[in-house]
């Protein structure tokens, strides 16, 4: 993993549209080279590796947990924040291999907030200049 690419905050819609680059160790969204995603949004259902389902409102994604986040008690219906590799897999969901999640549960307007976010950093560090 290197960690001098940025974990861009995206939406799920986003990740669709992402592509495997040429060298196999990153993708590519217009232009911005990642490896890892920050994403917010609710588990709704548990995956079959003891994982869950996260939906943002514009997509779902799988998340692959392990070490602290695997011995944490998550719940469906909780708000999360994650942070980890990305992956697409083919003829399924995309995965994300957890290496940070956060329960942002008890926070007001947290999912308000979150879409105005993603759209701000995109302005800031990715909007090409007109």
């Amino acid at each position: 993993m290197d960690y001098r690419l940025a974990a861009p905050k995206l939406l799920c819609a986003q990740l669709k549209h992402a592509r495997q680059t040429p060298s196999q160790s990153s993708m590519s969204l217009g232009g911005i080279l990642f490896q890892r995603a920050w994403l917010q949004g609710i588990l709704v259902s548990t995956a079959s590796d003891g994982g869950f389902i996260l939906d943002d409102g514009t997509g779902l994604v799988e998340l692959s947990l392990s070490g602290d986040s695997f011995n944490r008690q998550w719940k469906t219906g909780m708000y999360v924040m994650v942070v980890g590799g990305f992956f697409v897999r083919t003829g399924d969901i995309s995965m994300i291999k957890v290496h940070k999640m956060v329960d942002l549960s008890p926070f007001p307007d947290r999912e308000a907030m979150w879409y105005l976010e993603v759209m701000e950093a995109y302005k800031l560090f990715y909007q090409p200049e007109l």
